[in-house]
């Protein structure tokens, strides 16, 4: 991992905008306007998926992929001005919240500035066509880093024009991007504007190995925290979805969970999400709001930063379409609105317990309960999560009595060692 990356990172939340599906506007000035609204959630760091212009060769959809990029340079009119955009960033200052925006450097849109200008900075089938070393993602053509240090230097310089504005960056597909690349550019990146914020989307391990067989470069989740400061934790992702389908018990996951703790850098840090723009809604994978809000709370008190993806906070099940306009239902008559519920596990996601005390976990596979713990100068804060929202009793490491749920304010037993659950989300100190 990045030496100097800050574990108070861990206590940061995240909220993901896709501006063209925020407002009916689709604008940065639109989405301007909702800024009081998402910081009272409990909101650190805005992202705002891809701000460029999208290409319009072999787009996907009548709109087209944010991620088919056509120039790095530039801000998508149909979002507003490069002004516009930096009033907009100005006001998210202004709130006490800081920007990050999306780096797309694994490919563009085939109709790209840069292939246009520098159609040799890209990779080449063996008949010389462009196109894509893996995946099948036909909207976009493949960047080659391995063969163009110039490529280097315009990409770099690129994220210090941005970071001159920006706090930040999320990194599309880091892993199939040289890690030694990211170490440079964070390095020169720090001239312009040192304390800047490296959040990789780091890959399913499935996804490496694939890439890795076809002879492709892959970095993994170790390799990519040389540089970065927080990854996604996709390498949770078949534990977290086994146990939401029922595959394996809850004891796996939380055993994976911990082993994070075992293999990673001793100042890493995972970014814990329910849903994000890629994946199903939270809403979708746990309909039932009672479990949705043990998972929601569970989530918050992992160790890591933890990602909203716009929408979440009002229980939205449908995802939008990443290639056609599809505005994020806010009044939809299935939504519930849970920002009372992030908004008191804000300060507790602060604490900071969550980003320096020692963790310990446990799961009660029959009771579908996950037991979370942090340890630091005499303290304990426990955290109890029925997953299925079961009324069940369980083990906790607490005395007997009556303790307060810092969640709601409610009153919490502990009897003969056991917590007796009410099948809510309960988090306490003893």
């Amino acid at each position: 991992m990045a030496k100097d990356t800050n574990i108070a990172l861990r206590n940061q939340v995240l909220y993901s905008v896709f501006v063209r599906d925020h407002t009916e506007e689709g604008t940065f000035a639109a989405l301007e306007k909702d800024l009081d609204r998402i910081r009272a959630l409990g909101t650190d760091i805005i992202w705002l998926m891809p701000i460029h212009p999208i290409g319009r060769e072999a787009r996907k959809g009548k709109d087209g992929s944010p991620y088919a990029i056509r120039d790095y340079r530039d801000v998508n009119p149909e979002y507003g001005t490069r002004e516009e955009f930096c009033h907009l960033v100005d006001a998210i200052h202004a709130r006490g919240m800081k920007c990050i925006i999306d780096v797309v450097y694994n490919h563009t849109s085939p109709d790209s500035w840069l292939k246009e200008h520098h159609p040799e900075w890209f990779f080449h089938k063996p008949d010389g066509s462009f196109g894509n070393q893996v995946a099948d993602w036909g909207d976009i053509i493949d960047l080659d880093y391995k063969n163009n240090p110039d490529l280097w230097d315009y990409q770099i310089d690129t994220l210090k024009m941005w970071a001159s504005i920006v706090d930040g960056f999320r990194c599309d597909v880091a892993p199939l991007v040289p890690v030694e690349f990211w170490e440079r550019a964070r390095a020169e990146v720090e001239t312009v504007h040192p304390g800047c914020i490296w959040l990789a989307e780091s890959v399913d391990p499935p996804f490496i190995k694939e890439n890795r067989d076809h002879g492709v470069y892959a970095a993994s989740d170790c390799e990519v925290y040389r540089a970065f400061d927080m990854e996604y934790d996709y390498d949770m992702k078949e534990y977290y979805l086994g146990y939401i389908k029922k595959t394996i018990p809850l004891s796996r996951y939380v055993e994976m969970l911990l082993h994070q703790e075992m293999i990673y850098p001793q100042n890493y840090v995972k970014m814990r999400h329910l849903e994000n723009h890629d994946n199903p809604r939270a809403r979708d994978l746990i309909p039932e709001i009672p479990q949705l809000q043990n998972w929601t709370a569970f989530m918050y008190f992992l160790r890591g930063s933890l990602l909203l993806y716009g929408g979440q906070e009002k229980a939205v099940a449908h995802l939008p379409d990443l290639f056609n306009v599809d505005v994020v239902p806010w009044n939809g008559e299935d939504t519930v609105d849970l920002t009372g519920l992030l908004q008191s596990l804000y300060p507790i996601k602060h604490d900071p317990i969550l980003a320096d005390g020692v963790v310990e976990m446990k799961a009660h596979d029959e009771e579908d309960t996950a037991v979370i713990v942090y340890r630091k100068d005499g303290r304990t804060c426990v955290g109890v999560f029925s997953l299925m929202a079961k009324n069940a009793d369980v083990p906790v490491p607490a005395p007997d009595g009556t303790y307060q749920n810092r969640i709601d304010g409610s009153d919490v037993v502990v009897k003969d060692g056991k917590l007796l659950g009410s099948g809510r989300p309960v988090i306490f100190d003893c």
